[in-house]
């Protein structure tokens, strides 16, 4: 086989490889909901939980007609809260706790005593009148657990594994409100496992760690970003500043989402979306019609900025597992998206001096590797456009433009600072030069 039928051949499977697809990861669906409290005293945790009546349905509740017969319901209720006892597991260190003492109701759907733990606690105590009509399917089981526990400080976690067939359709908000006075909330399924309540720092770490890697390595459009920006490059020398202008960029639009000073508003997530679609777009055609390589660090960096955005939306919905210990997991996913890219480009850079060993004609083999990658981001910038189209844009009041403001001047001081760096660096380069000529 000759050197030009392989690389027809690889070509043609990068080619299907790399097939339009959607590669939006941050859409979520309509599920239901689970709410509960779990609070922490000297000797005792309570958890306060009510949970919508058809994922208990297989307590077969005695019906009237379509109405459960609230005189007759007691032991479905018990059924009912023997199963969610099982299911939604309460432990102290390793120990699971086993609760002393529960009760049990039913609730209309339009009962609103969840939104207070005490309002809630005291309407669990209180009994329901048997003459309101709960249908079926309708309204909610409220039910409160006590533990008793060796110590308020210890380390506590939580785990859902009840109607596991739903995955992340069924969610479980809980407000943990430990002795301290210190509450906070969270949202977990029965895909999140056990997650603590209360995490020590470096778990805290170790989990946001391991999340920053998975986001990397899931997000593809992240990675063909990543695959435009060393197509040229053949040395991990020549990579490193690259990567490394990307890191400072996304860090700094990362931190700022993560601290709420990101803009708002519905358009903002597909704007942010289509703009990274753009970026690859814009390095792959970089690549065909050539570059100057030397200040590609710096326009790296100006779009890192942007990539930052769509980081973030991968920590905001997991910053709830932080516990007090925000900096911590803010620093450890950052640092995990860095493992994450040192592995990709691990794989990677061997991968394109192998196949570039078997293409002899290599600015053939980049202007194809980065028309196929362009062929990608192009239509996923069509598809996050067409998107963006349809959202209402925001109306430009005061706070809108304080944000916009303070956003454009971060992104001109980044500007400033990339481009001192490039200068920096140019001149440290142009002195090795000379001195390599002159021995």
């Amino acid at each position: 086989m000759t050197q030009r039928a392989r690389f027809l051949i690889f070509a043609s499977l990068n080619c299907a490889l790399l097939a339009p697809r959607p590669a939006g990861s941050h859409e979520f669906a309509l599920d239901s909901t689970m709410t509960a409290f779990v609070k922490i005293d000297d000797r005792q945790a309570d958890l306060v939980i009510r949970v919508p009546l058809h994922l208990v349905r297989p307590a077969k509740f005695p019906l009237k007609d379509r109405e459960i017969d609230l005189a007759n319901a007691g032991p479905a209720v018990q059924r009912a809260m023997a199963e969610i006892s099982r299911r939604i597991t309460l432990r102290e260190g390793n120990r699971a706790l086993v609760p002393s003492a529960s009760m049990g109701r039913l609730s209309l759907p339009s009962d609103r005593s969840f939104d207070r733990y005490a309002d809630a606690a005291r309407h669990v105590e209180t009994p329901p009148d048997p003459g309101i009509p709960i249908f079926s399917d309708q309204g909610f089981l409220d039910a409160r657990f006590t533990y008793p526990i060796a110590s308020p400080d210890s380390q506590f976690s939580i785990e859902t594994t009840l109607a596991p067939e739903l995955k992340d359709y069924l969610k479980l908000a809980i407000r943990y409100l430990p002795a301290d006075g210190k509450s906070r909330a969270m949202i977990i399924t029965s895909r999140s496992g056990s997650v603590f309540l209360n995490p020590t720092w470096y778990r805290a770490a170790a989990g946001f760690v391991a999340l920053g890697v998975a986001h990397i390595l899931s997000g593809l459009d992240h990675l063909l970003f990543l695959l435009c920006l060393i197509i040229p490059f053949r040395r991990l020398r020549q990579v490193l500043p690259i990567v490394t202008a990307f890191t400072v960029a996304h860090s700094f639009t990362l931190l700022g989402s993560a601290y709420n000073l990101a803009p708002e508003g519905a358009w903002f997530p597909p704007f942010v979306e289509t703009a990274i679609a753009a970026s690859i777009v814009f390095m792959a055609l970089e690549n065909i019609v050539g570059a100057d390589l030397r200040r590609r660090w710096l326009i790296t960096g100006l779009f890192g900025l942007i990539h930052g955005f769509g980081f973030s939306y991968g920590l905001k919905q997991n910053l709830q597992f932080a516990g007090n210990h925000l900096l911590v997991s803010l620093f450890s996913f950052n640092l995990g998206i860095e493992l994450g890219q040192v592995v990709v480009l691990a794989v990677m850079l061997p991968v394109l001096a192998l196949l570039f060993r078997v293409v002899r004609a290599e600015r053939l083999g980049v202007i194809v590797f980065s028309a196929l990658v362009a062929h990608t981001g192009w239509h996923w910038m069509i598809e996050r456009g067409e998107v963006l189209w349809k959202v209402p844009w925001p109306r430009l009041d005061a706070a809108a433009l304080a944000t916009l403001a303070a956003w454009v001047m971060g992104a001109l001081l980044a500007a400033l600072l990339f481009r001192f760096l490039a200068k920096r660096a140019g001149t440290v380069f142009s002195r090795r030069a000379e001195r390599r000529r002159a021995s």
